[in-house]
């Protein structure tokens, strides 16, 4: 009989999963004494870190999700762009870039 795979629970509440396979953090040092560091540094903190790739890649394997790879998803969509640009022709997409930026004005 295989060993069934037990996912680490403590790294799944500390990290969330993006939609593209990222790893969300919260910042250290947000608990109390907040009123002695500057208000740049408090607006900061409360927005959430992307984990580095390559402590991200062990955690995702830490919480059963290692299939994800980020920069996979992030290149096959700069690939889709691509194509979609190069179907619409040179001409389509000067005149679609006109057409915003008059709407502008």
């Amino acid at each position: 009989m295989a060993y069934k795979f037990k996912p680490n629970k403590s790294v799944a509440k500390r990290l969330k999963l993006t939609r593209t396979g990222k790893l969300k953090r919260h910042h250290s040092l947000t608990s109390h004494l907040m009123s002695s560091r500057p208000s740049s540094k408090r607006r900061k903190l409360r927005r959430p870190a992307i984990l580095f790739e390559g402590h991200a890649r062990n955690m995702r394997k830490l919480m059963g999700v290692s299939g994800i790879h980020p920069n996979k998803i992030r290149h096959e969509r700069e690939l889709a762009a691509g194509k979609r640009t190069a179907e619409q022709g040179p001409a389509e997409t000067r005149a679609a870039a006109t057409g915003a930026a008059e709407k502008g004005k």
